[in-house]
């Protein structure tokens, strides 16, 4: 499989996502604890914290990125992604091979 790609969604109930730029690396880690979605994965920034989290739904996953769902037995724990570029709806980033599991 070619890149991978999620939508960082929700920043608006942490910090925003106005000091987000292109090419920064964030950590996607795994949430299972989480009640409202068991495929919950977290994105963190260093320095920050928890930022938001991958999409999981039609409605906030934006073009071919794919969902928390299909990313989640597909990375470890946690995996790494970087910035590719913002849009009104959401923030796109492109996950690191290194980050998959048997490069999907």
């Amino acid at each position: 499989m070619g890149k991978v790609y999620i939508t960082l969604t929700g920043t608006r109930h942490y910090f925003g996502d106005e000091f987000l730029e292109r090419g920064m690396k964030l950590v996607l880690e795994k949430e299972p604890d989480n009640e409202f979605d068991k495929e919950a994965i977290k994105v963190l920034c260093e320095g920050v914290g928890k930022i938001g989290y991958v999409a999981n739904s039609p409605y906030t996953v934006l073009g071919e990125s794919i969902s928390a769902g299909r990313l989640y037995d597909k990375i470890g724990e946690c995996a790494t992604v970087k910035v590719v570029f913002k849009t009104e709806k959401g923030v796109i980033c492109k996950v690191s091979k290194k980050s998959l599991v048997d490069y999907i």
